[in-house]
């Protein structure tokens, strides 16, 4: 049976573990070739190897890639080109959060979450619509969070980022809309979701991860945390042809936590 995404051309950024890979992981096995991208080069081609492992050899390929680097989404759209044969869906997920509330989030630290979460985005886009124009019907999805539409009192950094992939996200939609690409752009914004990352929460606030899971499960109406795929399976709705009306549109997953 072909899948939803086949003959999708994928690279998908932050892809060594967490959601990265199993957004590269559903959207192979759903058809497409990806490229796995991460500053973390040995991830990103572990991440390709178990694909490749579960579904064939050519099914994926891996790059070390860093995010920020104009040069470097230069390389890795060259290498999209290359491996794939051209690019259709572009995932934008790479991401990271900075410590510190108003009074105590360095400059330097407020300067470093902008650029992996927003400039990225910003890069990645100049990058890559030339070639995905060759390629369309074509799909951009970025890696917002719940935490761009709903403020905390002490992450202003990570808050302001992701509010700003959010907006982000509907201009490009609305620029590839009035120029014709046949080029949607949507952003994804995940709550609470058990991957590595928690594992440093649990290390940093002392707690064991047992804990720290219950904890944040009190705050989800829905009273558990997600897990990879739940955010995976959105990703792959975008990518495919099936949510070709969709552009410039936000989905929360976020288990009832903006409803309140």
């Amino acid at each position: 049976m072909a899948g939803r995404v086949a003959g999708k051309l994928a690279l998908v950024t932050g892809a060594a573990q967490g959601l990265g890979r199993a957004h590269s992981a559903l959207l192979a096995q759903e058809g497409a070739r990806v490229l796995c991208t991460d500053i973390n080069g040995e991830g990103a081609a572990e991440t390709a190897a178990l694909i490749n492992k579960a579904l064939g050899d050519g099914t994926a390929y891996s790059l070390q890639h860093d995010v920020t680097d104009r040069a470097a989404w230069d390389a890795a759209v060259e290498a999209a080109r290359e491996n794939l044969g051209g690019l259709n869906v572009l995932v934008n997920n790479a991401g990271m959060g900075v410590p510190g509330n108003i009074e105590t989030c360095t400059y330097e630290d407020w300067k470093r979450c902008f650029a992996v979460n927003v400039d990225s985005i910003f890069h990645s886009c100049q990058a890559a619509l030339p070639l995905m124009r060759e390629h369309a019907p074509g799909s951009i999805v970025n890696i917002s969070s719940i935490a761009g539409l709903i403020a905390s009192h002490n992450m202003p950094a990570y808050n302001t980022s992701k509010a700003a992939v959010w907006m982000q996200s509907k201009a490009i939609a609305l620029y590839c809309a009035r120029n014709n690409m046949n080029i949607r752009c949507n952003s994804v914004h995940p709550t609470f979701v058990d991957t590595p990352i928690l594992d440093g929460s649990a290390r940093n606030a002392g707690l064991e991860k047992d804990v720290l899971m219950e904890k944040l499960a009190r705050q989800i109406p829905l009273k558990f945390v997600g897990e990879p795929n739940d955010i995976a399976y959105a990703v792959l709705y975008l990518a495919s042809d099936e949510s070709r009306f969709m552009t410039g549109a936000e989905m929360k997953l976020d288990g009832g936590i903006s409803a309140m």
